[in-house]
């Protein structure tokens, strides 16, 4: 995390200086990078007057490009928080594993957040191989592990703009009160 440039408030000149606050967000498709997105500017409205927030999004069909896939992990490696968002079917992908193992060992994220929006259609939740395998990623990397709340709506169709919008808040109401317990980590170094 690093300080920006003093700002001035709207107040006289007041000057505040906030910290940057930087997320990387790797998702499967469009529908999980705006479920993606709906946490972080969830995060953002909870945050925004204690950080700088700054995101990049890498979706997962760009990381096949190796040039993409340094430029992603050099993001994430530097990156404050990091987001995965999926649907929850089958593996991740051999790209984004290769992301993964790039900044895995460098980064100094606080903490990594796996979004799922339906579990395996036909399996049961203990089935699915993405949030073990990001959980032992976020140990080996020492940072913390959220997963998403283990809410599922019935069926597919019944998947709303709103239960999005519901699980996005949800999600970053947890994330904000550890991002607010932990912002004066050493490991950021932060001089309070």
């Amino acid at each position: 995390m690093e300080i920006t440039t003093a700002q001035t408030t709207g107040r006289g000149n007041h000057i505040q200086e906030k910290q940057i606050f930087s997320v990387v967000i790797a998702y499967e498709d469009f529908s999980a990078g705006k479920h993606a997105k709906q946490t972080y500017d969830c995060l953002v409205r909870h945050l925004g007057g204690d950080f700088e927030f700054e995101n990049q999004m890498w979706k997962f069909d760009v990381l096949e490009n190796a040039k993409l896939n340094e430029m992603a992990a050099k993001d994430a490696s530097t990156a404050d928080l990091i987001i995965v968002s999926t649907h929850g079917v089958g593996d991740l992908p051999r790209e984004v594993k290769q992301w993964i193992d790039q900044w895995m060992r460098h980064t100094s994220a606080m903490a990594l957040v796996t979004l799922v929006d339906r579990p395996p259609h036909g399996r049961h939740r203990e089935e699915d191989i993405v949030r073990p395998y990001l959980e032992r990623v976020a140990r080996k990397a020492r940072m913390d592990f959220f997963a998403q709340p283990d809410e599922w709506p019935d069926r597919e169709d019944d998947y709303s703009l709103q239960q999005f919008s519901d699980r996005a808040q949800r999600t970053s109401t947890l994330m904000a009160t550890f991002i607010h317990q932990h912002a004066s980590a050493p490991r950021w170094g932060i001089a309070q």
